[in-house]
Parts: C-alpha cells; structure tokens; sequence
C-alpha cells in the first residue's frame, strides 16, 4: 500500500506561529509514514517546515497592516490582482500535481479570509477532483473573537459544504472552540481535539540565562524588547538576559535596541535552542502566542505573559487570562509597558515559583497524525 499523499497549506502573515504549529503536525505525518507536501506562503523562517517533508513555497505574502486586512509582497508593495492570480495558479497547480488522499488547510475558513483569492478556487478543485481527497481545518484552540456581522455563518457554511473535518490543536480542558466561536453546534460532528501542538520536549540547555525576553517574530514586540532592555538596566547587574527579537524586526530597530542593550543582557535574531533555553531560564517575557505557550508548558520557567492586541486582536488575552487563572503565568498590559512595570514583574517572579501544575494534553501534533489515519482508514 503506498503512503498517504497529504497536502498542507499554511499561510503566515505576521509572526511565526502558524508555520511553526503546521510544521510540527507535518513532521509528526512523515513520521507516521505519510508522504507530505507543506505549501507555504509568507516569508522563509528558519527551521521549518524542517526536514522530511516536501515543501512549496508561493511567492509570499505578507500583512501589511496590524489589522491583517492588507497583504504586501515580500517588498512591501501592495499585492495587484497579476501577483494574486499568478499565487493562485501556482497552488492549483501544487494541488493538481500532488494528486493528494488528504489536503489540510490551516486557520481557513475560521481565519485568513484574505486568502479567499486562492483557497475558493482550491475549494472548488477539491470538490471536482476525481477521486475527491478529504479536506480538513486546522486551527488553533482560541480564534479571534469581535468578528464581523455574518462572518460565523460563512465559516458555518464552509465547513458544511466542503470540509470533512476540523482539527482543533488545543485541550477541551483548558478552552473548547464554543468559547471564541458560537455556532459550534452547526458543525459539532466535524471537530476532532488534537490536544496542543508543541515541539518536543528540548534537551537541557548549554547556555543559561536568568531571564529570556522574546518576542516572537519579530514584527510586533518592540516595545517589549525596549522595556525589558530597560529593566535590565536597572535590576541587579549580576542577572544575566538573552533578548530575541525574532527574524522580522526591522534592521533600524534591532541597530537601536543593540544601542540601548546592557552589558549583563545579549540580543540576538533568533536563536533555534529557544525551547532549550526556557528550560535553564528562571523568568520569561513574552506575548502569548500559541507556541511559545506551548513551550513554556513544558518547563519550571516563570512567565511574564504581554499579549499582542493591536488591531483587535483578542486571542493572546484570552490565552494569558486562562493561564494565569491556572496560576502559569503573570500578565502585563501591551499599552501600558513601563521599564517599571516589567522590572516588578520579574522581581516578583524570581522571588516566586509556578504555583499551577501542568495538566494540560500537549500531544497534539502525534495525536493529529493518528486522527487523520483513522479517517483516510
């Protein structure tokens, strides 16, 4: 019997989440023995999809607002209908010549609406191919909430007329889908809980700092960066701090923050140890995304959680809230950073232990693998 074909498409528009998650499930689906494709459509990140799979990449895209309501080509320059239309061609054609048993779209149709240009048409070949490959949904545990007026209905009406499943990567436990999106019971009989997508659990460290403030991607998070900087400064010199500003800062950013950064803190792009790092480090600084999340579940690190809100956004709050409800993480206000806040915060979190344990399922990129092997049988 020949392995399965699956087909995964993923576009990210900002930071670095959504290609992290999906390059986490699609390795746990080579390593199944499934014969994966990755397409990808946002900016090269360094380490994924990583090795194993197939990976094509669309010439990319990114947004070029907060409100991710625009998308920009790599340059920045506003993306016309030739440059769209040339993007749609090529994933029609990456669908035609993968002849896939499974296709997995990430966050679409709960997210990525400005991807409709491309993912409509892929819908409508899906549906005319012959034999038709199952479609599947894969979001994560906690959509943005404040949507506009009818856009749940058309997600409802998405699902009902096209997809054969929806992977939700999170624990019921901690956030069931219902919480962020209400019209759940529409499509009930289609979502499969994954548990959470994390990386596996990262060796222990060969560098140790005390405090690791991180910001991601990069895109968003200067500000973070700065008042960590400045805490830094002015807490006890003989704590020693790694900064990383993620592979999208501007360059005059990351030149001013290298101006004002201490000599007991290091600032670096990126760093591909980051999980094994959090494991030596004593406090964390950082939004609340979905993977860093999940990485800080997986050690003894006290978390000073920011989450991002500009443009609306309301995930990472709802996120933060529920973990520091558990007692696993501490929470600042993005708007409302000071040199001073930050610097309580991490003296109040070296002086403290996690209080919360663990209970979480953080299975989820095998447990994806084993649930898309019952449904293709």
């Amino acid at each position: 019997m020949s392995a399965p074909r699956i087909l995964f498409y993923v576009q990210h528009l900002l930071g670095i989440g959504h290609i992290a998650r999906a390059s986490r499930i699609a390795n746990a689906l080579a390593k199944d023995g499934c014969d994966v494709t990755v397409v990808t459509g946002g900016l090269p990140v360094p380490g994924f999809p990583g090795d194993g799979v197939k990976t094509i990449a669309l010439p990319p895209v990114v947004a070029s607002n907060a409100g991710f309501s625009g998308l920009a080509d790599a340059n920045g320059v506003a993306a016309d209908t030739a440059f769209l239309e040339r993007r749609r061609d090529l994933l029609l054609q990456a669908f035609r010549d993968a002849t896939p048993d499974v296709v997995i779209i990430e966050a679409f149709p709960f997210g990525r609406r400005q991807m409709r240009f491309e993912l409509l048409p892929l819908l409508d070949a899906i549906e005319n191919a012959n034999p038709r490959p199952k479609l599947l949904s894969s979001v994560r545990d906690i959509l943005q909430e404040n949507r506009k007026p009818g856009r749940d209905e058309e997600t409802v009406s998405l699902v009902r007329k096209h997809f054969d499943g929806i992977l939700v990567h999170g624990d019921p436990s901690f956030v069931e889908l219902q919480d962020t999106f209400p019209l759940v019971s529409e499509i009930a009989t289609k979502i499969h809980y994954t548990g959470m997508v994390v990386a596996p659990r990262a060796p222990e460290p060969t560098e140790v700092f005390d405090v690791i403030a991180s910001a991601g991607g990069g895109a968003v998070g200067l500000d973070l960066l700065r008042a960590a900087c400045d805490a830094a400064s002015t807490l006890p010199s003989d704590l020693q701090w790694l900064l990383i500003s993620g592979p999208n800062l501007a360059e005059t950013d990351f030149a001013a923050l290298a101006e004002m950064t201490p000599p007991n803190a290091t600032l670096v792009r990126f760093r591909k140890d980051f999980p094994s790092l959090l494991r030596g480090a004593r406090v964390s600084i950082s939004q609340a995304g979905y993977n860093t999340v999940g990485d800080l579940l997986q050690t003894d690190c006290r978390s000073i959680l920011i989450p991002f809100v500009a443009g609306g956004e309301t995930e990472q709050t709802v996120r933060a809230e529920r973990l520091k409800a558990l007692g696993l993480a501490d929470v600042l206000p993005e708007g409302q950073l000071t040199p001073a806040l930050v610097g309580k915060a991490v003296e109040d979190a070296l002086a403290s232990r996690r209080k919360g344990e663990v209970l979480l399922d953080l299975n989820g990129a095998e447990k994806t693998a084993a649930i898309i092997r019952s449904m293709i049988g």
